[in-house]
């Protein structure tokens, strides 16, 4: 594994260069190579407690796009024009409360833990739920949950900027009727797992209309 040397003015130039693309160039396609690199970002993505609590679903059937596009007032250019179309879903409660089985799953077979270190990590996994931010409904664990979620976004969305490649996330969707379809039409167990984003991926149609416009840097940041 290298350390990484990557110029800061690049990295600071994707940053500049990306913005919610509203309608992407429909006969410019990402290559599979490259939105495997974007979803391997989110796969590499830091979560809470490293649980990963999540799982990402790329939607490239057209009826299934046109199925979405009346339950998502704010994605029906993007699913018409966008290369890929990813819905970004997060594990509810029954996944990620303190003694589910997919985090014993998590710590025994994934990150491979003592059993000494199992028993330490479930305790303070169970304070933290409990005591710390007092996360004691299935609401406020799947906040939690597509707070991490949001973290892979980030990810994806900065790992296409560099790449040259655009992207727009989506919250313009109904909640309910839309993880209804999920559970519909796309074989997804809404009992485990619910909607937070939807995010398209492609090539920008035409330049923005506006500069990229941000509050000063010195009223967002304060040393102390």
């Amino acid at each position: 594994m290298k350390t990484p040397n990557i110029a800061k003015e690049d990295i600071l130039n994707a940053f500049n260069y990306r913005h919610a693309t509203k309608e992407f160039d429909a006969t410019k396609t990402a290559s599979e190579e490259d939105m495997n690199f974007i979803l391997k970002t989110a796969n590499l993505s830091p979560s809470s407690f490293g649980f990963e609590p999540w799982h990402f679903v790329v939607v490239q059937d057209k009826e299934l796009r046109e199925l979405l596009k009346p339950v998502a007032w704010g994605a029906p250019l993007k699913l018409d024009t966008a290369s890929h179309f990813v819905l970004g879903l997060s594990m509810k409660a029954p996944m990620v409360k303190h003694d589910a089985a997919y985090i014993k799953h998590m710590m025994n077979d994934v990150k491979q833990l003592p059993e000494d270190v199992v028993e330490m990590y479930s305790k303070f996994y169970r304070e933290f739920q409990e005591r710390d931010f007092d996360l004691d409904t299935d609401k406020k664990l799947f906040d939690w949950a597509s707070k991490q979620t949001y973290i892979a976004l980030g990810n994806m969305m900065t790992a296409a900027a560099l790449t040259g490649i655009d992207s727009c996330p989506i919250e313009g969707f109904h909640q309910e009727k839309a993880e209804a379809l999920l559970q519909d039409k796309f074989g997804i167990d809404t009992n485990k797992y619910g909607l937070s984003f939807m995010v398209a991926f492609g090539y920008r149609k035409t330049a923005p209309e506006f500069p990229k416009s941000r509050r000063n840097f010195e009223d967002i940041v304060s040393w102390k």
